[in-house]
C-alpha cells in the first residue's frame, strides 16, 4: 500500500492569504444526491453547493433509463427489495435496502409535486417501464429515454428557489479541510479553486460528498468526463474508510462507432423486447439466464465480452426493430436523434454495442445516514457506499438512492446539532520537485487504457499486480508534483480511486457480481462481507456482512 506517498493535501497554501467563506454545510456536487440533500437542508441551514462544472452536467443528466419505485398494486416493497438483493449477489446490506425501496415512493410522490414531468399511460397514471433484474414493471421515465435530464431540472429548479442555497459553478472541490485539536480528525470545510477567483476557502460545521463515481478511470466508460473519483479521493486522504470498491458496474450497451463517445444505449430499450445479437443474427443471451436479454447487468457484460473474445468481433448488435422506426423514435426520441446522427435509425438497423464501465458501486463506507468514519464529514449519492446494491447494482436503483439518502444525510446532520467550524491557520509548503516531465494528458489516456484491459469485466491476479507496477511510476510523478489546475488534481484523484480498486480486486479472491476474476472463478460463502480500507492502515479491514457500519460521533 506505501509504494509511493499521498499527501494530505495536493497544493502548497496559507489560510490567511486567502479568500475565506463561512457556512453551515458545503456540498461537493450537483447530481441527485447533492441537489436533494441542499433542499433537505436548506429547511435549517445555510449551504453551498459546488458544481465541478455548470450545475447541469452530472451523471444525473445522463441517466436515461428511469428511477425504479413501487408505485402500483401488481409490485410490492417486497418484491422490489427481493429483486435488488438478487442483483446484489450476497452483499446487500438488507436495512439499507428496506430503507431505500420503502421510502423510495415517497420520494417520487415529492418530484411529482415539485413539478417533475414523468410519462403517462392512457389512464394519466405514471407509465412504468422494465429494465434488467425486475420482475415487474416499476421503472418512471419521463420524455421516454430523457429521465435524468428532467430529474435534473426539476431539482435544479428547486434548489434556486431556497433562499439558503448558494451554488458556485464550475469550483473545483480540491480537498478537505481537517481540525485535529482536542484529539479528534473533524473535517471543517474544502479547499476550492474557480477560474476567476483562485484558491478560496469554505469554512462549514458539515462537508458533504455527493461528487458522483470514477468511470473516466477506463477508457470505455459512459460517464461525463467529470467522473473522476474525486469525492473518494478527497475521503481518502481524509483518513475517511472507503469499502467495496472493487465493484464496477459495466454497462452491457453503449453505442460502439469508431472515434465517437460511447453513448448509453438505456436497458429500456431491451425492456420494450429488443434482443443483443451476433452478425449472424443469433441471440447471444438465449440459454444463458432465466430473464434472458433482461438479465443483470454484470450476467449480460460478461456475456458480450465471452462472445467477442470467441467470435474474434470488435462489437455485438442490439436489434430494436420489433419496435419499428415509428415506435422506436416514439419511446426513445432522444436516442433516435442521436443514432440519427451516426446514419442509424434505431427501429430499422442494428445498432453496434459494446459494454463500458458505468456506475460505481463502492465507495466513502456510510451508516444510513451518510455519516462517515470521520467526524463531520458526510457522503451520499454514487460516491458513498451504504450496502444498498451489494455486489451489482439493481437497474435505475441509482437516481432512487441519490433521492433517498441524500434527504437522510441532511437530515442527520440537524439531528447531529454539530457546532460551527473554527477556522484553523493552516499552511501547507510542498517543494517543487525537480525531476522530468510527463504530459498528464498522456498520463490519463494510459492509466484509462491499461484499466480497461487489466482490471475491466475480467480480471486475474497478474494482470492485477501489474497494474501495481504502473500506479508506483505514475505515481513518482503524479504524487510529487504541483499542480496548479484541474487537470492535475483530477489525475492525482483518478490515480488514488484506480490503485484503491485494483488493491480491493486484489483482495476478493473470488468472482461476484460485477467482480469476475478468472483465476477464482467461484463464489466464496467465507466472503460474503465488505473489504475496508483506511489510509491510516497498510492492509484491508474485513467487515462481515450486516455489521454495524464505522460511524462518526453525533456531537462533536
Amino acid at each position: 500500500m506505501n509504494s509511493y506517498h499521498e499527501r494530505e493535501m495536493l497544493i502548497p497554501f496559507r489560510s490567511a492569504l486567502l479568500p475565506q467563506i463561512f457556512t453551515d454545510i458545503v456540498i461537493v456536487g450537483a447530481g441527485v444526491a447533492g441537489l436533494r440533500a441542499a433542499i433537505e437542508a436548506a429547511q435549517h441551514s445555510d449551504v453551498i453547493v459546488l458544481a465541478k462544472e455548470s450545475i447541469d452536467v452530472s451523471n444525473t443528466s445522463w441517466a436515461q433509463g428511469g428511477i425504479a419505485a413501487v408505485m402500483n398494486e401488481k409490485d410490492s416493497i417486497n418484491d422490489h427489495i427481493q429483486d435488488t438483493l438478487e442483483a446484489g449477489a450476497g452483499l446487500c446490506e438488507s436495512n439499507a435496502v428496506r430503507a431505500l425501496v420503502e421510502e423510495g415512493p415517497l420520494e417520487i410522490a415529492q418530484l411529482l409535486r415539485w413539478g417533475m414531468r414523468v410519462d403517462r399511460d392512457d389512464r394519466g397514471q405514471p407509465e412504468l417501464g422494465l429494465e434488467g433484474g425486475h420482475h415487474c414493471h416499476r421503472i418512471i421515465h419521463s420524455d421516454g429515454d430523457a429521465t435524468g435530464v428532467e430529474l435534473a431540472r426539476c431539482l435544479v429548479e428547486k434548489v434556486r428557489q431556497q433562499r439558503r442555497v448558494r451554488v458556485f459553478d464550475r469550483c473545483f472541490a480540491i480537498d478537505i479541510l481537517m481540525d485535529q485539536r482536542k484529539g479528534q480528525r473533524r473535517a471543517t470545510g474544502v479547499l476550492t479553486w474557480h477560474p476567476r477567483h483562485g484558491l478560496q476557502i469554505i469554512w462549514a460545521k458539515a462537508t458533504v460528498l455527493a461528487s458522483g463515481g470514477c468511470g473516466q478511470i477506463f477508457r470505455e466508460t459512459s460517464n461525463p468526463k467529470v467522473a473522476t473519483g474525486d469525492g473518494v479521493s478527497m475521503a481518502w486522504r481524509a483518513g475517511a474508510t472507503v469499502t467495496d470498491l472493487e465493484f464496477m458496474q459495466f454497462h452491457p450497451t453503449t453505442l460502439y462507432v469508431a472515434g465517437a463517445p460511447r453513448h448509453l444505449i438505456s436497458e429500456a430499450v431491451r425492456g420494450e423486447g429488443a434482443k443483443l445479437v451476433d452478425r449472424e443474427g443469433e441471440s447471444i443471451m438465449q440459454n444463458l439466464h432465466e430473464l434472458a436479454d433482461l438479465a443483470p447487468r454484470d450476467v449480460v457484460s460478461r456475456a458480450i465480452v465471452r462472445h467477442l473474445a470467441k467470435s474474434g468481433e470488435s462489437h455485438v448488435w442490439l436489434d430494436a426493430r420489433c419496435m419499428g422506426s415509428t415506435g422506436f423514435s416514439k419511446r426513445f426520441p432522444g436516442l433516435s436523434h442521436m443514432l440519427a446522427g451516426f446514419g442509424l435509425d434505431g427501429g430499422r438497423s442494428l445498432i453496434p454495442v459494446h459494454p463500458a464501465a458505468h456506475y460505481s458501486i463502492g465507495g466513502v463506507e456510510t451508516d444510513l445516514h451518510g455519516r462517515t468514519s470521520v467526524a463531520a464529514l458526510y457522503a451520499c449519492g454514487e460516491c458513498a457506499a451504504t450496502g444498498v446494491h451489494g455486489a451489482n447494482r439493481l437497474a435505475s436503483n441509482s437516481l432512487l438512492e441519490g433521492l433517498v439518502f441524500g434527504r437522510r444525510t441532511s437530515q442527520a446532520i440537524h439531528m447531529d446539532a454539530l457546532q460551527p467550524a473554527m477556522p484553523v491557520p493552516l499552511t501547507h509548503e510542498v517543494e517543487r520537485p525537480e525531476r522530468g516531465e510527463l504530459d498528464l494528458a498522456d498520463v490519463r489516456s494510459s492509466l484509462r487504457s491499461a484499466m480497461w484491459r487489466n482490471v475491466g469485466i475480467e480480471r486475474n491476479s497478474t494482470k492485477l499486480s501489474d497494474m501495481l507496477e504502473m500506479f508506483s511510476f505514475w505515481g513518482r510523478y503524479a504524487f510529487d508534483s504541483v499542480f496548479d489546475d484541474p487537470m492535475g488534481w483530477e489525475t492525482q484523484n483518478m490515480l488514488t480511486s484506480a490503485r484503491l480498486m485494483v488493491m480491493a480486486a486484489l483482495a476478493r479472491n473470488e468472482s461476484r457480481g460485477t467482480h469476475t476474476r478468472i483465476d477464482r472463478p467461484k463464489l466464496d460463502s467465507e466472503l460474503e462481507g465488505h473489504f475496508t480500507w483506511n489510509k491510516t492502515r497498510e492492509d484491508f479491514h474485513w467487515k462481515a456482512l450486516g455489521a454495524v457500519a464505522h460511524t462518526q460521533a453525533t456531537k462533536v
